[in-house]
């Protein structure tokens, strides 16, 4: 037996690196955008919304109740280019204002940005409440419109639509209604929301009470592919090498 862990030994160590490497470039690649098989139908239109008729209603969520305040009907498809999941525990902003309802904010493209321009050009990214985006290419900046992105807070107290959100990645199709909403705690914490897709800075993002959430089509690269076999790789390589090296001492 410690022969043959020893005749193995080279060809595990070739595996055990050559796995190392395809794990780190693919985690650093693993949010490249690629072109998707087939683009879903509301890629090509503006948000929709309308004047609701939906009235105040209150809503609980973990253990704080919640007063929102329907304005629109609305509607989106995009796809994901940004995202953070919150955590009162963790996020300074939600843990003073004892927010759950606001489960995640989701920075999102459509139309020409979605369609017509190589995403992999922009970084990407989201703070707290804000969605982020630049480009060391003057060509690229130009031809983005800032008016084709939005950074949408989703507000859920349903469990089945917030699992489906902590399943996004970058990339993904998605498609979500619900109702532009103001929302607010007894105790005062309040939030509003944007009405229209051509402002900017403090108070434009979307706040969306949601009545549905999906992912209509997951982004899929070669990367993500190889980063669960590769660590697993890495893995197996490495109870290899531990195997040998206690059948040679014991």
């Amino acid at each position: 037996m410690k022969s043959f862990f020893r005749a193995l030994k080279p060809f595990n160590t070739f595996l055990f690196y050559l796995a190392l490497l395809i794990l780190v470039f693919s985690f650093f690649n693993r949010n490249i955008f690629v072109k998707p098989e087939s683009l879903a139908v509301g890629l090509y239109d503006e948000p929709w919304q309308a004047t609701t008729s939906k009235q105040p209603f209150r809503v609980e969520q973990g253990g704080q109740e919640y007063l929102v305040e329907p304005l629109y009907d609305y509607q989106l498809t995009g796809i994901v280019v940004s995202y953070r999941l919150h955590n009162p525990k963790y996020s300074f902003m939600h843990k003073a204002g004892n927010d759950h309802l606001n489960v995640a904010d989701v920075c999102v493209v459509w139309k020409n940005n979605a369609l017509a321009l190589n995403l992999n050009q922009f970084d990407f990214w989201n703070g707290e409440f804000t969605c982020n985006i630049q480009t060391d290419s003057r060509e690229a900046w130009n031809a983005f419109n800032m008016n084709e992105l939005s950074n949408n807070h989703l507000l859920t107290d349903d469990p089945l639509i917030r699992q489906e959100i902590e399943k996004l990645n970058i990339g993904d199709q998605i498609q979500l209604s619900g109702w532009l909403s103001h929302y607010s705690t007894p105790e005062g914490y309040r939030r509003g929301t944007s009405t229209t897709r051509t402002d900017s800075g403090n108070g434009a993002c979307e706040t969306i009470f949601l009545k549905h959430f999906s992912v209509i089509q997951p982004m899929f690269n070669v990367w993500r592919f190889l980063l669960p076999w590769s660590g697993l790789m890495v893995l197996l390589t490495s109870v290899f090498y531990m195997t040998g090296v206690v059948k040679h001492y014991y």
